[in-house]
């Protein structure tokens, strides 16, 4: 809704009323209302002058001023067309760059935001807007692809045509909301001139036994004046009420103020206005902390770091004074505006921004302090959008509230809700060689917060197990005559629920284990590089099962002689145990023996499956591969034979041995 945007932009034009301006020109006219702020009523006319004008200096002004108007009323698909025709005509300012750029990515025109962000940065390096935006663009779309879990949905129960922003908890159970609305039944009947729409009022709805929220109704004369009031927040008790009033008059300027009421019996008492500050014409959108001892709001007054920032009042207790306001610091106030703060019981701090890198518009952020210095993070997608995101609520126990968003076109309030993360992981153990499920497996599952679970695998090899959020995990697998074996998962970061699979191979220790790719040069017997891969991973397994000791086994093909084959052999499988010993295996739960030829390979499932000229069983003697029909083939056979395994021949080694 245009009316929050110069609520947070140009609060100083409710000081002004539509006064006659005699007898000036059409543009004198526009330009009055456009330097009072009031562009709801300025707009109109400047396009009406912008046509009736012959001077081309003039057109050009207009038309950056109409875009500021439409910027400034927050509708950016009419902004971005005004900036664009500003930049055709060369309008000499180079933020008509940052601003067309803004309204573009406002209007998730990305790319061409890129381009013009990039431009004005070249036109004004010193500025970090520039910089910035540019990210922004970049972050916006990676976070619209992968949002972060919550849940949003619009509180149509709330919202009308008109403006419904900042909510605000009025019980402890959470079933009365009040919140600030331009809607037709607000008590104030002047219109707002840099919007066009009504005063806004504090409403409130409550829910019933089935969930049903009541018509919103405007709280009484106490609290609702026919000056603008809104952006409320209550005591902990809910008696005690903070709120922002705005008030005009014909002559005298008051501005923007913080009100409190005290509720008595069933209705509010008198507000009365709370931190005198005489140098700022804001002081809005309080909030309290749930000891009540700091206020914390939104303010331009002097010694602030940009437009507005957020500052904190501090008291020793309930019942005393407030003390000297404090600037929250670098870390939340920027050169721009920092606005809407709520403090949740545990401490967080959360605001919005529109210079905190964002995507677009005004972006809600959550402040954590952490050794006397706050972190700041944007909430992301899809709390917040290209549009602006301001006025958060969250309950005490859940993830969960109310905040407001221009992102249907106005402002409206919006439900969000951060669903508890549920993953599990669904597996499956089996037999390394035949691919079959082994039954009756245990799986120990190892969680980096200390849980530790165990299962047997069923009939058909499977186990399942419930995982928890931002943990790591190992699934340790063991069957008797089998190798322990190992997976890894974790839930780390994944703002998603998930289930996993898993797939656990278990080695047989009845027969020799092949290890793939150990590879030699020919007629070498120095490991390469690529074999260190398989090496590491057997490393590995020896760890995960300290009791055995393997036989390490090289063989080659029969081509050759019969005594370099086994020196070479024996020399391979050596350096296989050397490699080993590095890594801090125990040497005496490793042997190594070369085979040269002598244990020609027996196909299994896997070989014939990969080489149909192959059946299962055939054993690849040198007489069998001589008698393959193709060269071809037959060097295909050779390299089978040619390979490294390890064999278990002990399974009773104990540290120390």
């Amino acid at each position: 809704m245009k009316f929050k945007r110069v609520f947070l932009l140009s609060l100083f034009a409710i000081c002004f009323l539509s006064s006659s301006y005699g007898q000036k020109s059409l543009y004198q006219k526009a330009n009055n209302y456009y330097k009072n702020g009031q562009y709801y009523q300025a707009v109109d006319l400047l396009r009406d002058a912008y046509n009736k004008t012959p001077s081309r200096e003039t057109k050009n002004d207009i038309t950056f001023q109409v875009a500021e108007c439409y910027r400034f009323t927050n509708q950016p698909k009419k902004a971005e067309m005004w900036y664009k025709k500003a930049i055709s005509k060369k309008y000499n300012n180079p933020s008509i760059f940052l601003y067309y750029a803004d309204a573009l990515k406002m209007n998730e025109k990305f790319e061409d935001a890129l381009t013009n962000y990039k431009e004005y940065k070249k036109l004004v390096p010193a500025d970090a807007r520039g910089e910035n935006g540019i990210r922004s663009c970049e972050l916006a779309l990676k976070w619209i692809e992968s949002p972060n879990g919550y849940k949003v949905a619009n509180m149509k129960f709330f919202n009308s045509r008109d403006s419904e922003f900042s909510p605000a908890f009025a019980k402890a159970e959470y079933d009365e909301v009040y919140f600030t609305s331009t809607r037709e039944s607000a008590t104030g009947d002047k219109t707002h001139g840099g919007t066009g729409y009504n005063f806004s009022d504090i409403f409130t709805s409550k829910k019933d036994n089935k969930g049903n929220w009541s018509t919103p109704v405007p709280l009484d004369e106490n609290i609702n004046t026919e000056f603008e009031e809104g952006a409320v927040s209550l005591s902990k008790d809910y008696n005690t009420i903070f709120f922002t009033r705005c008030e005009r008059h014909k002559k005298d300027a008051v501005g923007c103020m913080v009100m409190m009421s005290e509720r008595r019996s069933d209705k509010w008492g008198k507000a009365e206005q709370i931190l005198m500050l005489d140098d700022s014409i804001v002081v809005a959108h309080p909030t309290l902390s749930e000891d009540e001892l700091r206020l914390y709001f939104a303010s331009d007054m002097k010694g602030g770091m940009g437009e507005k920032d957020i500052w904190v009042v501090k008291r020793t207790s309930p019942d005393a004074e407030w003390g000297v306001p404090e600037n929250m610091g670098a870390a939340i106030n920027t050169a721009g505006n920092e606005m809407f703060p709520f403090i949740h019981n545990d401490g967080i701090l959360y605001f919005s921004s529109d210079y905190h890198i964002g995507m677009g518009g005004l972006d809600i952020f959550k402040a954590t302090e952490q050794n006397g210095t706050w972190k700041v993070e944007n909430m992301r997608y899809p709390i917040n959008s290209t549009k602006d995101d301001f006025g958060i609520i969250i309950e005490k126990e859940e993830e969960r509230g109310y905040f407001s968003t221009s992102r249907d076109g106005h402002d409206e309030i919006y439900s969000f809700i951060l669903p508890p993360l549920k993953f599990d992981v669904e597996g499956v153990i089996k037999n390394d060689k035949t691919d079959a499920p082994l039954a009756d497996a245990t799986v120990k599952l190892v969680g980096s917060d200390g849980m530790t679970l165990s299962n047997e695998t069923a009939s058909d090899g499977t186990f399942k197990f419930m995982l928890r959020p931002n943990t790591d995990y190992v699934f340790v697998a063991s069957k008797k005559g089998f190798l322990t074996g190992k997976e890894k998962e974790t839930t780390k970061g994944i703002t998603e629920s998930q289930s996993f699979t898993s797939e656990i191979r278990l080695s047989s220790i009845a027969e020799p284990i092949e290890l793939p790719n150990i590879l030699y040069d020919f007629a070498k017997w120095d490991l390469r590089p690529e074999s260190m891969v398989a090496l590491d991973k057997l490393v590995e397994t020896l760890n995960d099962n300290p009791n055995v000791v393997i036989e390490l086994r090289s063989h080659t093909d029969a081509r050759g002689s019969a005594s370099a084959n086994v020196e070479l052999s024996q020399k391979r499988a050596q350096s296989v145990v050397n490699y080993l010993i590095e890594k801090g295996i125990v040497p005496a739960r490793l042997r190594a023996k070369g085979y040269a030829a002598t244990m020609p390979k027996v196909v299994d499932n896997k070989i014939a499956t990969q080489n149909t000229f192959l059946n299962e069983g055939m054993t690849l003697t040198q007489d069998f591969i001589e008698n393959l029909g193709s060269e071809e083939q037959q060097e295909m056979a050779h390299q089978i034979n040619r390979r490294t395994e390890f064999q278990v021949i002990s399974t009773e080694f104990k540290s120390g041995n």
